[in-house]
């Protein structure tokens, strides 16, 4: 285990679920840091598919979103060549080792040994990433090796952290499964990519996971934690439907940490509301007695595509962007508002995804809590804003 898995913010869910047996599986993986001097962020993103290697989606893969929203795509091996902890966070896959070295049983490695031993993998937990990969179709190579320093899971950081989804997530109903694994926190290090070295310390650092059958069919989500005036803020928020057991539902959530507080506004107790474009605005509301959040996101830069999982693998249905914009307003107990928070100066903006089907029109409201039989595009505002 790596030495410095002394972090007291581990979160429900953090551990791998897979469990065995045969039925069709996914367990996937978002990690992102912000680098607010340039206006560039790095996401990656891990994946493992039908883990006991029964059919043909068998097998594992790593995206890269890079500056510019630049992309890396490289496909592992099914096997005995990932590994992952079951009750934290922990994981790695490897596809190839350096010429002459001996076969080795897949596990964390200490980092100077990955670095000698494994010509293509990574290996990542709570407070240590690295890794090495080339594009399947380019052959263009990232190199990365960075320390996490949490700082916010998911819930108030002094108390026990808390399941995302709710309570009910700990039993088989949702589909899929999510976790925040940690809200914000601080990335020191360095990356190489594609022949351009990356050193920094203390850069905004967010993750999260999925796991279950399939993404959703329709849901939008949005991240940021590089605010300029608010180093402490980050915000995640999401809305679409979910599956639970046989029927569907309409769901949505805003998470907010701030200066050692925890704000979460879930259309399970509150009133939630979203107006999504096709792509390149959102706009979001939620309340309840306490408070009052708005949110309203932009980007004028074209999607990147990315690959999610579905039940007939990974497709390219994800619209996705570093590169965006994100207003937040929040109002307590209904007095004036908090100064609004948003980027300044050259410090990136924030990421935003899109998913879904391409709609001609934008979205109406959308009251969270009932079924809205509009289709909703994916769209995730993650990253610097």
């Amino acid at each position: 285990m790596d030495a410095n898995e002394t972090s007291p913010l581990w979160t429900p869910h953090s551990g791998y679920h897979w469990g065995g047996g045969g039925g069709r599986f996914f367990e996937g993986w978002y990690f992102r840091l912000t680098l607010p001097d340039i206006g560039q962020s790095f996401a990656f993103m891990y994946a493992i598919d039908d883990p006991g290697g029964q059919t043909a989606l068998s097998g594992g893969s790593a995206q890269i979103l890079g500056p510019e929203d630049g992309y890396l795509y490289c496909p592992l091996p099914p096997g005995d060549q990932f590994w992952a902890w079951p009750h934290r966070l922990g994981l790695g896959h490897w596809g190839r080792l350096h010429r002459a070295q001996v076969p080795l049983t897949a596990r964390y490695l200490d980092p100077e040994l990955f670095s000698r031993t494994i010509a293509q993998g990574y290996q990542v937990t709570a407070t240590r990433h690295q890794g090495c990969l080339a594009d399947a179709a380019t052959g263009a190579i990232a190199r990365w090796h960075y320390t996490l320093t949490p700082r916010y899971g998911w819930g108030p950081p002094q108390q026990p952290q808390r399941p995302t989804a709710g309570w009910l997530s700990y039993f088989p109903i949702f589909e899929p499964g999510w976790q925040v694994l940690m809200a914000h926190g601080w990335a020191s290090g360095w990356i190489d990519w594609q022949g351009q070295r990356y050193d920094f310390e203390q850069a905004p650092a967010y993750s999260e996971k999925n796991w279950g059958g399939a993404f959703p069919q329709r849901w939008f989500w949005l991240q940021a934690n590089a605010f300029a005036d608010h180093p402490d803020l980050t915000l995640t928020a999401a809305g679409g439907n979910r599956q639970v057991l046989w029927q569907s539902e309409t769901v949505g959530l805003i998470g907010l940490h701030y200066q050692g507080e925890y704000i979460a506004l879930s259309s399970l107790t509150a009133a939630v509301s979203w107006q999504v474009s096709p792509w390149g605005a959102w706009q979001m509301t939620a309340q309840d007695h306490r408070h009052r959040i708005t949110l309203m996101g932009h980007t004028a830069l074209p999607p990147a595509p990315v690959q999610v999982p579905t039940r007939e693998g990974l497709q390219w249905r994800c619209w996705d962007t570093t590169r965006g914009q994100l207003t937040v307003q929040v109002w307590q107990n209904w007095r004036s508002p908090l100064r609004p928070a948003h980027p300044q100066g050259n410090h990136p903006p924030s990421r935003i995804r899109s998913r879904g089907p391409r709609l001609g029109n934008p979205l109406a409201p959308c009251q969270l809590g009932s079924v809205s039989r509009r289709k909703i595009q994916r769209q995730s505002s993650k990253d610097t804003i």
